[in-house]
């Protein structure tokens, strides 16, 4: 057969049965992406004769003859496709990897395809940015910048990798071939609870291109977590790499190596397993109760009463909420369910290990490549020197790559064999194995005075932290912000982290506020209208000022400086939004119209350590080098970092050279996440800029004989007085004498700021279908100094439209068996552009952070009022509350009629 892919020819047979995409991969067309192999993302669109196609589920033999082009082939960084350039300038991407995918459909709109966007985009997805950017590009509304010397904040500059991104040549974690590669594939449980007997391997490997089988017995027992903390004690050690006792549908029981996928799957296929099926328990509420089964034994030294499943209990209390209720003259309590979310990733986890050296390599997608190694060399027993973690571009995060899961795994067989090995998840391993958010069921009892002034607050969380406990303890405690954000003497907070048979619960985007945000935040709209009062009349109320404690779970000393009032206004900003488009018409007949608002507290980064080091040098091409161990997945830390060493050091992003996400040649930095990839890491960079720039001014001012205070970077000079003198002369002087102009710093997460958001909507909900269609969406947010503009727009737009799903579309399943029965975009039902509104976004001004340049980062905090705001919005038009997530139509139709106040028009 005979293929033209981008001009050029290849004759080549591809396998029987295989698709375009793997094969144009095998070509080495990394740019052709693999987001569900199922025709649901788009990730993976080629043009087949002028004519795009998703090439996942377009059988490679239908190529023949035919022209093909990738990504690739439609520009290149020097000669840029007018589409391409259009999201590059938009920017329309943010982690990037359906990037190729959107650039390739897109460039083939008509004028009429580009007026009706809901209907043209329906086969690509985005999980990162909320697609307003990526309607932009495709209309070529252009927002980036170009920044003066000395002037990068505050400007909105392109990402470093832009053109390498929309041309499809910036690498991410599997974009590469090695010779001799070997593949791992998984088999997994089908049972909930279990212990294996034994497991036959002698048919697998006699399956052709069989290497290796590796059970419980062949690799290290060790306990670990596969959470990634700085301080791993915060998360227990009750996870084994390959364990003889299972406990959710879908755990690893068995690995194949093989010279093909298809081969290890196949393995996996012959493996003969043993079990002994135990009994099994879902619901944390019957797993807590008196003879419940016991998922883990006595010997865990985090299970404190191992009958009971509890992994972690807290309970905490300030005043006397006893006492707080019997002052109270209205007293609200609810019970509020959020369910598990996924964080759909379009890259799925991946890692590949190689030997180099005597050294082992690890390439993977992950957020923290130097915890990673830590994990790494305590499973293997092996010393820093020996072993090396690094990431290429991340295609998105959202704490779901905060977790060793893959890494282990192509460690264990590359250190056996002394050859490369692969392992990259498919849709379905994300969704049956990976950690998704944890399920939480939260009671909140509120008392006030008939003014509204709280007078008791009591939270009871029950959060299902799956079969193991990972991020289970961290999470529990991240809810308090819930209950930090009001205002009251007395306060009480229990919470409970239970082990269930269910897959583990993880990491993601609000890290345990989220859930409990929903709760605290529908709550207070009830108590609001017991009291026939405004909501917002009443948090305003109550809501905590400058000077007030933060207190949530206890009230000592914090490191949380709280100076400014954001809060406030961000209420305020969103009201008056509101109220300029209370005018708004509804869709129809038959639809109720709604308002609904809902806001956040955030810490700028975790309570537990957050530790980040950068390194600059001034290098002879006059091109300053950044170090800096922080990952790019999409939350643009990387062109903040470029931004604040350019403005301290006087000169463009142009001449800023970034090495990330390699523990060889960045120093230690605990990860990109809970927003520390801008406040930690931003410092570092910050005050490594600093000690440059003053390193060569003080040699400067020494060479000029002027006062130092006389001196100032320009650019690729250093004025000193009157005098302007080059960079280059200069770094060759210092050269002469042995001198190098480089410095690192340490940064740390401590102390911490504040960052407010509140969410409004305006919907509208059928009356007979459930359906509903948001109408106007406005978020105010407080993110200090922006470094750059349009990159918090986008955090927005991303945090927002995940806030959507999460409220209304996505619902992850699982049957009576433990097992996951929706583990695919499609029917999991991850939000498209018909389904995401544009967000009108309020910016407060503040300057009350301790990050770097006075900045707050935005990619965590954002999501966490948007489902309580869809939520009140729900109830003020319909007058029934829901207490559960999703708020599907189904759901909504069948509570309908229980409202006698049912409206045609908004209620305020």
């Amino acid at each position: 057969m005979t293929y033209r892919v981008n001009g050029r020819s290849f004759d080549e047979e591809p396998a029987p049965g295989q698709c375009l995409r793997t094969f144009l991969r095998a070509l080495g067309h990394f740019g052709v992406k693999k987001g569900c192999d199922a025709g649901d993302c788009g990730a993976c669109t080629v043009w087949l004769d002028g004519t795009a196609v998703h090439s996942c589920i377009t059988p490679a033999f239908r190529a023949d003859g035919r022209e093909v082009t990738t990504i690739e082939g439609l520009g290149t960084p020097g000669d840029l496709h007018p589409v391409q350039r259009q999201f590059r300038d938009a920017p329309g991407f943010q982690c990037g990897f359906c990037t190729a995918g959107m650039i390739m459909t897109s460039a083939k709109f008509t004028d009429a395809q580009k007026a009706d966007l809901p209907r043209a985009l329906k086969g690509n997805l985005c999980r990162c940015t909320g697609y307003r950017s990526i309607e932009d590009a495709v209309k070529g509304k252009a927002a980036v910048q170009t920044a003066a010397p000395g002037k990068a904040v505050g400007a909105s500059v392109g990402a470093p990798a832009a053109e390498d991104v929309v041309t499809g040549r910036a690498e991410f974690t599997m974009d590469t071939r090695m010779e001799g590669m070997l593949h791992l594939k998984v088999l997994h449980s089908p049972h909930a609870h279990a212990r294996i007997l034994s497991i036959d391997k002698t048919a697998a490997l006699e399956v052709p291109g069989v290497h290796r089988v590796y059970t419980w017995q062949d690799v290290p027992r060790k306990r670990f977590t596969t959470a990634i903390h700085t301080d791993h004690l915060v998360d227990p050690d009750d996870t084994y790499i390959l364990d003889d006792t299972v406990r959710f549908v879908g755990q690893r029981v068995a690995v194949v190596l093989a010279d093909t996928v298809g081969a290890a799957e196949e393995g996996c296929r012959k493996l003969a397993v043993e079990y002994e099926v135990l009994p099994a328990v879902f619901d944390p509420e019957e797993t807590m109760a008196e003879g419940a089964p016991r998922l883990h034994g006595s010997e865990d030294p985090f299970v404190r009463d191992s009958v009971h499943n509890l992994l972690l209990e807290t309970h905490s209390h300030i005043g006397d909420v006893d006492a707080g209720f019997a002052a109270a003259d209205v007293i609200h309590e609810g019970t509020y369910v959020s369910p598990r979310v996924q964080h759909a990733h379009l890259e799925t986890h991946g890692s590949i290990a190689w030997m180099e050296d005597g050294r082992l390599n690890v390439r993977t997608s992950s957020q923290s490549p130097s915890i990673a190694k830590v994990k790494l060399a305590y499973l293997f027993a092996l010393r820093p020197d020996q072993l090396r973690v690094f990431c290429k571009r991340v295609g998105g995060g959202f704490g779901g790559k905060q977790e060793v899961i893959s890494e282990d795994l192509v460690a264990l067989a590359t250190l056996d064999t002394g050859r490369p090995v692969c392992l990259e998840y498919t849709r379905e391993e994300e969704f049956t194995t990976a950690s998704p958010r944890h399920p939480m069921k939260l009671t909140v009892k509120l008392g006030a005075k008939a003014d509204g002034t709280l007078t008791a607050f009591q939270v009871r969380n029950v959060s299902n932290t799956g079969a193991y406990g990972n991020h289970g303890g961290e999470t529990l405690y991240a809810g308090g912000a819930a209950v930090m954000i009001y205002r009251c003497p007395n306060k009480k907070y229990d919470a409970f982290a239970v082990y269930t048979n269910t897959v583990p619960s993880g990491a993601l985007r609000g890290y345990g506020m989220t859930q409990p945000a929903f709760a605290v935040e529908c709550a207070m709209d009830e108590l609001a209208l017991a009291l026939h009062m405004d909501p917002l009349a009443l948090r305003r109320r109550n809501i905590v000022r400058p000077g007030d404690a933060l207190v949530a779970m206890h009230d000592g000393p914090d490191d949380v400086m709280f100076n400014e009032d954001g809060l406030a206004k961000c209420i305020d900003l969103v009201a008056g939004a509101l109220a300029r488009t209370a005018d708004q018409p509804s869709p129809g007949p038959g639809w109720l119209v709604g308002v609904g608002v809902a806001s956040s507290l955030h810490e700028t980064a975790p309570p537990t350590d957050h530790i980040s080091e950068a390194w600059i040098t001034l290098g002879d091409d006059l091109v300053y080098e950044l170090a800096v161990g922080t990952v790019e997945f999409g939350e643009g830390t990387s062109t903040a970092h470029v931004q604040i060493a350019a403005n301290q050091l006087g000169t463009t992003p142009s001449r800023i050279r970034l090495v990330q996400s390699d523990t060889d040649r960045t120093g230690f930095d605990t990860g990109a996440f809970a927003s520390a990839g801008l406040f930690v890491a931003g410092n570092a960079v910050l005050k490594a800029a600093n000690a440059v720039r003053d390193r060569i001014m003080e040699f400067a001012a020494a060479h000029t004989g002027v006062h130092l205070v006389m001196c100032s970077m320009d650019d690729e000079h250093v004025v000193c007085g009157d005098a302007r003198v080059p960079l280059a002369t200069l770094v060759a002087l210092a050269r002469a004498r042995g001198i190098r102009f480089t410095a690192a710093r340490k940064a740390y997460g401590s102390p911490r700021s504040v960052t407010s958001n509140t969410q409004g909507f305006r919907i509208a909900v059928h009356r007979v279908t459930g359906e509903i269609r948001i109408l106007h969406s406005v978020h105010a947010a407080d993110a200090g100094v922006l470094i750059n503009p349009e990159q918090v727009r986008g955090q927005v737009d991303g945090g927002v439209a995940q806030g959507i799903g999460f409220a209304l579309t996505e619902n992850f399943q699982v049957d009576a068996d433990g097992a996951v029965v929706n583990p695919n975009l499609r029917n999991y039902r991850l939000p498209t552009y018909a389904d995401v509104p544009r967000t009108e976004l309020l910016l407060v001004a503040s300057s009350d952070s301790v990050g770097p340049m006075r900045a707050k980062g935005m990619a965590e905090c954002c999501i966490n009022p948007v489902a309580p705001a869809l939520a009140n919005a729900l109830t003020d038009a319909t007058g029934v509350r829901y207490r559960e997530l999703p708020l599907t139509p189904e759901r909504i139709y069948s509570r309908l009629g229980e409202s006698q106040s049912a409206r045609t028009g908004p209620r305020r």
